[in-house]
């Protein structure tokens, strides 16, 4: 009887893996640092042997830490950025990028090198992108494919798949080349309530190769999320996991959407099960995906989707997001002339930089409720990497105002502050946008890095006037991929029933109301001008201003 399912999740940074019980209790996880090249302004690549190495070693690691013999692993799945993978037709790497070296074969998913040719694909107003919000992202491969065929002529003629990353990964493990209705959907436009690509889209906007050839280089095959894949582990895969071949392993998923999985549709601590439609899942890491399940489709402008069955069997998926989140916190401190005194007070304390910040703000407020009214006089729109919904604006810009002379520390926690309010402000405006197009929406599950934040949480149920929980498990993200591990291996029927089984959710915070309600209500007004400001601004200038 096999005792635990293993999760593997490729981030940005790094990949890790987790083991976990029938019942989604977490027994251990570890994780490996992968590389990354950045070349300015919009080009971000990786290597696919390098994430398959990072993979191994955390895989290996962690069945070390859980002391777990191989042949107690039922099942594994995948899952991984939206970030596409290039091999020859020997299955090796291809270069992507100006660099020619071939070890670099992966468009990491916030590379935008594509802004033209997503440009030009908006442009036919192809009846396609009603599926993707109305508008096609640079995030998405038919752009970056298109950019492959015009830039490096021969990369796209030598390849012999393209692969998105989580379905790379399965194919690396078992030799299979299915592909999963997940990435599918979501993020190379198949149409899934359909069961098929549309031809004269891809012939539309110059793509028409892969029409003619049956899309045998991008998906010919595409299975439902968890459907077991090939024979499990190949004998190869198996001896560098430190597995057993032939381990079921089931088809991927995008790692936001793992993180769904591993939040939305659970139990509560009392044994009620959640209504999956009534529930906003928030994943907040680099960038932000909000994921919205509903039982018809629905059309939202500028939110992705709907996508049919892309992260529970029987519902239409909307995925909206901020293009930069943790990233854009991140940024937003560092400009500061303090940034420099906080950090070496951080490191003496023995906490993260952002911690430090968090807990000197509840220090000058007196409490986490107050702690909103330290960004005052500071409005931030932090959307340092375009806006991915709802307004589908990839050249979207941050804008601030309110800033001064001074630099003191304390100006640093109240930037901090105002930085945190407009990522929350980002978040309403897609939560208003699904409630326009009459979805009922009454609780985020929040989940990633920054959810672990009590500020944070706290300023998103004000800011929204949405209750907010946590999952019980620290890993959803790892939780959701050893959930298609366990359907794979034949532990539950199917990702919803084991949902009810693994996902139990944690904390909750309830909006404050009062004052606190008309102070973000006030400050969302406020944040709304200033970021038509920015666009207004922006179109003025467009005649001068260089590319970025």
């Amino acid at each position: 009887m096999a005792q635990a399912f293993l999760g593997i999740d490729v981030g940005t940074g790094s990949a890790r893996a987790g083991l976990f019980g029938k019942d989604g209790r977490l027994i251990a996880a570890a994780k490996r640092p992968i590389k990354i090249w950045r070349e300015d302004p919009d080009i971000v690549e990786q290597s696919s042997e390098d994430i398959w190495q990072a993979i191994c070693d955390s895989v290996r690691a962690v069945l070390a830490e859980a002391d777990i013999d191989p042949q107690d692993v039922g099942g594994l799945g995948f899952d991984a950025t939206c970030s596409m993978v290039v091999l020859d037709r020997d299955d090796r790497p291809l270069s992507v990028g100006p660099s020619d070296e071939n070890e670099r074969n992966v468009i990491v998913w916030m590379d935008h090198r594509a802004l033209d040719q997503t440009a030009r694909i908006n442009a036919t107003g192809h009846d396609v992108l009603r599926y993707v919000g109305g508008r096609i992202s640079p995030e998405m491969e038919t752009p970056k494919l298109l950019w492959l065929k015009e830039n490096k002529p021969e990369t796209f003629a030598e390849a012999g798949q393209f692969f998105d990353l989580a379905d790379f990964l399965s194919f690396r493990a078992t030799g299979s080349r299915a592909r999963s209705v997940c990435t599918m959907t979501c993020k190379w436009t198949y149409l899934a309530h359909e069961g098929r690509f549309d031809a004269d889209y891809f012939r539309t906007i110059g793509l028409e190769e892969l029409a003619e050839e049956g899309f045998e280089r991008i998906g010919a095959q595409v299975v439902d999320i968890a459907t077991p894949l090939g024979s499990g582990l190949t004998e190869k895969a198996a001896a560098e996991l430190g597995l057993r071949p032939g381990t079921p392993v089931g088809a991927s998923l995008i790692d936001a959407h793992a993180g769904g999985v591993g939040t939305v549709g659970g139990t509560s601590p009392t044994g009620e099960a959640f209504d999956p439609t009534r529930e906003l899942a928030f994943i907040m890491g680099t960038s932000s995906c909000t994921m919205t399940l509903t039982t018809e489709p629905a059309f939202v402008d500028g939110v992705w989707g709907p996508f049919c069955g892309a992260m529970l069997p029987g519902y239409w998926l909307l995925e909206g997001g901020q293009s930069a989140y943790g990233a854009a916190l991140d940024h937003l401190v560092t400009m500061h002339p303090a940034f420099g005194e906080a950090s070496k007070a951080a490191a003496e304390r023995g906490v993260s930089l952002l911690d430090h910040l968090e807990a000197c703000a509840v220090e000058m407020a007196g409490s986490l409720e107050k702690a909103a009214l330290l960004g005052a006089a500071l409005t931030v729109v932090p959307e340092f990497l375009g806006n991915r919904s709802p307004e589908a604006d990839p050249h979207a810009t941050a804008a601030m105002s309110g800033l001064t002379l001074v630099n003191s520390k304390e100006s640093l926690v109240r930037l901090f502050v105002a930085g945190l309010c407009g990522l929350c402000y980002g978040t309403r405006q897609i939560v208003e946008a699904n409630r326009a197009k009459g979805l009922e929406l009454g609780t985020i599950v929040a989940s990633g890095g920054a959810a672990r934040s009590p500020l944070l949480r706290r300023i998103l149920a004000d800011a929204t006037g949405l209750t907010i929980t946590s999952p019980e498990t620290p890993e959803p993200v790892l939780l959701g991929s050893a959930m298609v591990g366990a359907v794979a291996g034949g532990a539950h029927e199917d990702l919803r029933t084991a949902a009810a089984s693994m996902c139990r959710s944690g904390d909750v915070i309830s909006p404050a109301g009062g004052t606190i309600a008309e102070f973000h209500s006030t400050k969302y007004e406020a944040y709304r001008l200033l970021q038509q400001c920015e666009r207004r601004t922006r179109e003025i200038m467009r005649e001068y201003a260089a590319p970025h």
